[in-house]
């Protein structure tokens, strides 16, 4: 059995192929990456790195040569282009007669009104269109992704947000990654669908925990759309990331990601990290100032 890994430089990737690298033999381990210098890393320790681009076709057909099991970590962009990786992935996917592919999908892709969505609901259906057995591992969302607020407030910042009391499923990278893993490796993920989640918690759930484990109270601005924007931009963030941003408040304050599930649970065989434990882990990596 040959496993392989798209976006292995990548941060959910990386972690990924760390945890396979624990229990698979570097054999049966590949990874495809579009810029294999970045993968010198794992080059060195033996891991096999193939040249694959969504956006070069051509390279794909190496790339997915003689692999059983494939792992397509989803990739960013605008809706058009990365439709057009994906389809060009999976093409390949079909060419080089694939086994079984796991594809990083986000929650309730297929009737959730996220801005997310569609674009995860095609790539989806691409893959049932080949064939193909497949699981889709619709991530609910990554507790990384609140580093900058994390940091904010460790500055002295409040919590701010506009998604009300929406509940979100967050959990660590890791946790989804070692997921994707025993979907790899395991028997009987054929034809899945896995809605992979940490507890639901609201902002003011997530900011006591964060007040709890930086031992401060975290005060919680909410805000509407309007001025959740004015307040990032002035917080630097890119006018190409604002309306990403407010749209991720939105579809939490409507409910998009409260799904509730405990297959990441079962997948990992153990509790999802507590969120105390999770917030521990970010805030230790993050420099500290003299605030």
């Amino acid at each position: 059995m040959k496993i392989l890994v798209t976006g292995a430089t990548g941060k959910l990737g990386s972690k990924v192929i760390e945890t396979l690298l624990k229990t698979v033999p570097m054999s049966q381990l590949a990874v495809s990456v579009r810029n294999p210098e970045k993968a010198e890393r794992l080059q060195a320790r033996g891991v096999e790195v193939r040249h694959g681009d969504f956006d070069q076709p051509e390279t794909l057909d190496s790339a997915f040569s003689g692999i059983d099991r494939l792992l397509i970590i989803s990739t960013v962009g605008d809706d058009e282009t990365i439709i057009r990786q994906h389809t060009n992935a999976v093409a390949a996917a079909q060419r080089a007669q694939v086994k079984f592919i796991v594809y990083t999908s986000v929650t309730n892709a297929s009737e959730s009104n996220l801005f997310l969505a569609p674009a995860h609901r095609a790539r989806e259906e691409a893959i049932l269109k080949t064939g193909i057995p497949y699981s889709f591992l619709r991530n609910n969302w990554y507790l990384e992704n609140e580093i900058g607020s994390i940091q904010g407030v460790m500055a002295g910042a409040p919590w701010v947000t506009s998604a009300g009391t929406g509940k979100v499923g967050w959990a660590l990278q890791q946790d989804y990654a070692e997921a994707a893993a025993t979907v790899l490796t395991g028997n009987g993920h054929e034809n899945t669908v896995y809605e992979l989640s940490g507890k639901l918690m609201t902002q003011e759930e997530l900011a006591s925990a964060l007040g709890t484990v930086i031992g401060k109270e975290v005060p919680v601005q909410q805000v509407d759309d309007a001025t959740y924007t004015d307040i990032m931009k002035g917080a630097g963030v890119p006018e190409s990331y604002l309306s990403m941003l407010v749209n991720i408040q939105k579809g939490i304050r409507n409910g998009e990601l409260e799904i509730e599930c405990n297959a990441l649970e079962k997948l990992l065989g153990r509790p999802t990290t507590t969120i105390n434990e999770a917030l521990s882990q970010i805030v230790s990596q993050i420099p500290q100032t003299g605030n």
